[in-house]
Parts: C-alpha cells; structure tokens; sequence
C-alpha cells in the first residue's frame, strides 16, 4: 500500500460497501468521523483507529462474506488479499467484542488463533465507542440506543441477539472509559 493509510482505508471500505451496502457505508462513514475525534486521547493512534474504524464492517461485502461472520471475514480479507497491518487486521477481527459472537457461531477458537487480542485495551475500547455510538445512517447516538437497534433488528433470541446481550455490559462500560478520557481531556484544555 504506498498511498496514507486512512486515504487506502476509506477507498476499500467505499469501494466494498458503498454500491452494494449503502446503508453499512453510511455507518462505516460515521463510525470514521468519531474515530477522528478522539485523536487528543489517542495521539499517534488515531489514524490506526481510524483505519479500523473505516474497515471494521467490510467482512459484510458481497465478495468477501464467506464464513457469514464479517469480523472475521473482513480481518481474512484484509491480511489474505491486502496484506494489511497485523495489528489493524486484529482490531477489525476483534472489534465490539466479537469473540462472544464468534463463540455463539462456534468461531471463537478460530479467531482466537488467527487474530489474537490486542492488549491495548484503550484503543480496543476505542473502537467499541466509534462502532456502538453510531447509527446504522452513520449519526451518532448512545451505546443504550444503538444495543436497543441491534436487538429490535435482529431479535433477542437470534444469534446476534444472544450475542449482544451478553456484550452489552462490556460495551456500556467501554464507551463509559472513553467518555471519561475525553472528558478528562476537554478539562485539561
């Protein structure tokens, strides 16, 4: 990849879901423009988390779906096709705690294996707030909102569903440390 990082990231993300999941790019856009805001907590990182943050739902394009469970498929695509950055591949993988859906569709070894855990817990935290701050139309909303979309889409007792129950609590107290950070950010000026 010559070009910027995050220039390469958005015109694969456009190119993969613009046409074909318009409504996915339009979170995925969302999803970016938070990424960017938290580069005074993050610094250097950002533009890591804003290539996570734009590739995060690719695995959901015609093409690069295989297994049907698109952290994985996407992370696959990226580092089989891209040879994208180990750590951006893990970050998309693992994204919005997706080893607890991995584990519902009897996944979790597999990803476990192919794309271990990041241990920077506040980037991996990061993402989760970019993801479950975002509206399916890309506009911002609450992790409670966004956890109540999920369910009424996809049902209590579907396999998201299930997952998502299980996540929230991770998810809420996520968002709840990044919230503070920027918050004790802004008060620092």
């Amino acid at each position: 990849m010559s070009e910027e990082p995050t220039s390469w990231a958005r015109t694969l993300a456009m190119n993969q879901l613009a046409e074909s999941l318009p409504r996915r790019w339009s979170h995925t856009q969302g999803v970016a423009e938070r990424a960017v805001r938290l580069e005074r907590v993050l610094g250097h990182q950002t533009r890591l988390l804003t290539c996570a943050a734009l590739l995060h739902d690719v695995g959901y394009a015609p093409g690069v779906a295989t297994t049907g469970f698109h952290p994985l498929d996407g992370a696959r695509f990226l580092r089989d096709v891209h040879g994208a950055d180990d750590q951006l591949t893990r970050l998309v993988a693992n994204h919005s705690f997706a080893l607890l859906e991995a584990e519902e569709r009897g996944l979790r070894e597999v990803l476990e294996v192919e794309f271990p855990l990041l241990e920077d817990q506040r980037l991996v935290d990061s993402l989760v707030w970019c993801d479950m701050t975002t509206t399916p139309a890309g506009s911002p909303t609450t992790a409670e909102a966004r956890v109540a979309e999920i369910l009424s889409r996809y049902g209590a007792e579907s396999v998201v569903g299930r997952f998502i129950g299980r996540a929230s609590p991770g998810i809420f107290a996520a968002v709840e440390r990044v919230e503070a950070s920027l918050a004790a950010q802004s008060r620092r000026g």
